[in-house]
């Protein structure tokens, strides 16, 4: 059995960070102590560098099936690992759409053998597939994804019969895209009508506005409440909606819980005439205060989870009039970049970065033996050094897209090593051609 020796790293684990060894036997991590020595060990010295848990992403859009133009799983993954993501949850808006069984074992089909990281899959709600969703076992995969605004491909749930069904029927976590259709419509229409397909990128934050998503996720919640239903409301937008989450209970006891995405806690309207269509994602950018008090709940812990709604288009896609540009952009290889950006800006502290990237996806999924540095668990691990600034370019993208809205920017920090299931998956700027993700599984 393969063994790897890690020397002198500085460990981001569960509110500490203590220099150590880890001994990685197989795939999982067996020992992590100081001063640790084992025959037969490859031995990697990281003296200087931090080590955390690898990211778990709980929303990716990889493209595959049917849109394989824009991302697919073994490209995608690919640039994952190079960011420090060993695990993510793909979401159903593929075509065909996920939303049978039988779609979603052939999904997992297509992730064997060709995941760098590990992986599972959301299960899509639709208007008339109930009774697949109550034939759903709770282990089979990571939740279910209700799109009650539409976005990307037709998967709006607009029923609220069906809505509270589903609420009703399943103990599985209920991933929630929140957004008042009738009123991006009434909004768009109006700018159109102004503006033709043309509309300034600028009013798209005013078009998918805050009155739309605090409308939406204010009612799913009320549901949730009426329901009972484990509810997770993903990317918020808007520091309004930060008022419905609560953080006097630990996350392993929330019915309701959220998510703010890397471009949220990045970007601000202000970006729009720089970048363009480039950072045009549904819910949208909005203003500085909405990212200010995005920021504040996630550090307060009303928001619990760090994700990137990774959602790659081709360039020449994005790179058209408004209403023809689709929305969403690549992001899995920049989010812990960005972060330890965020970090090195005295923002956010590493032991935060990691109980929001890795600790809570585990705990609100119930994934089994991820998440935490833990003898016993599976070798998940990024490594990285904090003092190595580099810049994203072109030849060093990793996207099928071969863009990124980061472009140009120089991080402070670099990904250096990333282990999947004790598997040396990256390691500066080489990928190994072997991709040994693994289908997650749950603690239910």
């Amino acid at each position: 059995m393969k063994r790897t020796l890690i020397k002198n790293a500085l460990i981001v684990n569960e509110n500490t960070i203590v220099e150590g060894d880890i001994l990685i036997e197989g795939d999982r991590i067996e020992r992590i102590d100081r001063d640790i020595s084992s025959e037969n060990a490859q031995v990697l010295d990281v003296s200087g560098n931090h080590l955390f848990p690898g990211v778990i992403d709980d929303q990716v859009h990889f493209r595959e099936p049917g849109l394989t133009h824009k991302g697919d799983i073994a490209s995608e993954s690919r640039a994952a690992v190079a960011g420090g993501i060993t695990s993510y949850m793909e979401q159903p808006n593929t075509n065909p759409q996920t939303v049978t069984l039988k779609k979603l074992e052939e999904k997992f089909a297509m992730a064997t053998n060709r995941s760098h990281a590990n992986y599972s899959f959301l299960f899509g709600g639709t208007n008339d597939n109930l009774e697949e969703i109550k034939r759903l076992d709770k282990k089979a995969c990571s939740g279910v994804k209700l799109f009650l605004g539409s976005s990307t491909g037709n998967m709006l749930v607009d029923d609220e019969e069906v809505i509270e069904k589903i609420f009703s029927s399943t103990e599985m976590v209920i991933s929630a895209h929140c957004e008042d259709e009738g009123t991006i419509r009434a909004n768009l229409a109006s700018y159109k009508e102004k503006y033709g397909d043309d509309i300034p990128i600028k009013y798209h934050p005013l078009i998918r506005s805050e009155e739309a998503c605090y409308l939406s996720s204010s009612k799913a919640i009320e549901l949730a409440k009426k329901t009972g239903a484990r509810l997770h409301v993903f990317h918020l937008s808007t520091g309004k909606e930060t008022s419905l989450f609560r953080n006097d209970i630990p996350l392993k006891d929330k019915r309701i819980t959220a998510e703010v995405c890397i471009h949220h806690l990045w970007f601000s309207e202000e970006d729009y005439d720089s970048k363009g269509t480039l950072i045009k994602w549904n819910p949208a950018v909005k203003t500085a205060e909405d990212r200010a008090q995005l920021w504040e709940a996630l550090l307060d812990d009303r928001l619990d989870v760090i994700a990137t709604d990774h959602a790659p288009h081709q360039w020449q896609e994005k790179d058209n009039v408004y209403t023809k540009a689709p929305s969403g952009g690549p992001l899995v290889q920049h989010a812990l970049p960005a972060m330890l950006d965020k970090h090195r800006q005295g923002v956010i502290s590493l032991e935060k970065i990691v109980e929001k990237m890795c600790h809570n996806p585990a705990i609100l999924f119930d994934l089994d033996k991820r998440g935490y540095i833990r003898e016993g668990y599976y070798a998940d691990i990024a490594i990285a050094n904090l003092e190595h600034s580099w810049k994203v370019d072109k030849n060093n993208i990793a996207y099928k897209c071969e863009w990124s809205p980061f472009e140009g920017h120089t991080f402070g920090s670099q990904i250096t090593h990333t282990f999947v299931n004790g598997h040396l998956a990256y390691e500066n700027g080489h990928f190994s051609e072997e991709a040994q993700g693994r289908r997650l599984t749950f603690d239910r």
